[in-house]
C-alpha cells in the first residue's frame, strides 16, 4: 500500500482543516516546500497536494507552490482542488503534477471529466468520491450532491477510471479513525466491476490517526492512504512511515 502524506494549502501556506469546514483551519507551517521535503528526506515517494483557495474559487490558483515541489523533490504528486477546465488541468500538468484529482467537476461536468480520462488515460486521472453520508460532496465539500457514492463510482469506472480517492467527509481532520466500513463496501460492491481492468485502485483518506490503522487498510485491499493531520499532529512519525516503507 502506498504512503501518501497530504499537504493542504491555503494562502501559500500549508493547513489542515477539520471536516473540510474552512473555519476550523489550522497552520502548520507556511513553507509548504520544506514539509515535502522532510516527506522526502525519510523516503517517502509520493504527495497528495490539495489547492483549497482554488477548491473554493472553482478554477487553479496556488499551482506556483505545485511548481516548486515538483522541481525541487522528485515526489510523484497527485494535485486537486478547483480543476475545471482545460487550461486548469494544462497548467496542473505543466506545473508538474503526475497525476490530477477531479471531483466536484465529476459531478457538475461530466462530459469534460470523461474527455479528461478518455485524453489523458486513467494513470493520470484519479476521481476524487469524498462522500457525506454516502452522498458525494462537491466545491470544497461546501456541497453536497444528489449522486449515491457506490453508484457514482461505478458509473465512472465503466468509463475507465482506475483510481479513486474517497474520503469520508465525518472522519477528515477528526483523528478517529478511518471509515473502515465505507472502504469495505466500496471494494466489495465496486471493485468486482473492474476486474478486467485489474480492480479498483482505492486510496483511502480522512481520519487515520494511529500508525496501526495502516496494515488494516493495507489488509483490506486499499492501494494507498492519504495521511494529514496525524503526522502534523505527531501522532504517526514519519520514521515510523520511513520504517513501514522499508519494510514493504
Amino acid at each position: 500500500m502506498r504512503i501518501i502524506p497530504a499537504i493542504d494549502i491555503i494562502e501559500g501556506k500549508c493547513v489542515r482543516l477539520s471536516k473540510g469546514d474552512y473555519n476550523t483551519k489550522i497552520i502548520y507551517n507556511e513553507n509548504p516546500l520544506e514539509v515535502a521535503k522532510s516527506f522526502e528526506a525519510h523516503g517517502i515517494e509520493y504527495l497528495h497536494l490539495v489547492d483549497l483557495d482554488g477548491a473554493k474559487s472553482s478554477k487553479i490558483v496556488n499551482y506556483k507552490i505545485l511548481e516548486q515541489i515538483a522541481t525541487q523533490t522528485k515526489l510523484k504528486i497527485d494535485f486537486g482542488g478547483g480543476l475545471k477546465s482545460d487550461a486548469d488541468l494544462k497548467i496542473a500538468f505543466e506545473s508538474g503534477a503526475n497525476q490530477i484529482t477531479g471531483g466536484s467537476i465529476a459531478v457538475k461536468n461530466r462530459a469534460v471529466f470523461e474527455k479528461w480520462i478518455a485524453e489523458y488515460g486513467s494513470d493520470k486521472i484519479i476521481l476524487g468520491a469524498d462522500a457525506n453520508n454516502e452522498k458525494v460532496a462537491v466545491s470544497g465539500w461546501l456541497e453536497d450532491s444528489n449522486e449515491d457514492l457506490i453508484p457514482f463510482i461505478q458509473d465512472y469506472q465503466n468509463k475507465g477510471i482506475q483510481y479513486v480517492i474517497c474520503t469520508d467527509i465525518a472522519k477528515d481532520g477528526m483523528l478517529e479513525g478511518p471509515s473502515f466500513d465505507l472502504y469495505a463496501k466500496i471494494l466489495t460492491e465496486a471493485s468486482p466491476r473492474a476486474k478486467s481492468r485489474g480492480g479498483i485502485k482505492l486510496i483511502a483518506s480522512g481520519g487515520i490517526s494511529t500508525f496501526d490503522e495502516l496494515p488494516k487498510l493495507a489488509e483490506m485491499g486499499c492501494e494507498g492512504t492519504i495521511i494529514g493531520k496525524a503526522i502534523y499532529e505527531g501522532r504517526i512519525s514519519l520514521k515510523q512511515l520511513e520504517n513501514y516503507i522499508i519494510c514493504k
